[in-house]
């Protein structure tokens, strides 16, 4: 009787830690929600550090992020992280800032309706 309780209660344990582990996919008015706290943190003249923190307070939402707005916030890590190199590529800068203009208007439809 004593294993059988061990083997239940570890079994018990066992499936609860990764029922917290797994990550569940967010719905696109709690992405919108949370990309609206992290974006919050810009401020009108980036300078690196700025860019870094608020690159690091979105990245965690790319990953449970809605279908619709995984794209959204890929677009906007990528352009946040060359802008906060030392030496940003300009001209890949220039790429991702179209990208990142275009997750902006996506980003306005999907969470500002």
């Amino acid at each position: 009787m004593k294993k059988l309780t061990t083997v239940l209660i570890a079994a018990g344990l066992i499936a609860s830690a990764s029922a917290c582990s797994a990550q569940q996919q967010l719905t696109t008015k709690e992405t919108c929600d949370r990309v609206g706290v992290a974006a919050a943190g810009i401020p009108q003249n980036a300078s690196q550090t700025a860019t870094i923190r608020v690159a690091n307070a979105i990245r965690p939402i790319e990953q449970v992020a809605s279908t619709d707005m995984k794209p959204v916030v890929t677009a906007i890590l990528e352009y946040l992280d060359e802008q906060a190199k030392e030496t940003p590529d300009e001209a890949k800068l220039g790429e991702l800032g179209a990208a990142y203009q275009e997750a902006g208007t996506k980003y306005g439809e999907l969470c500002r309706g």
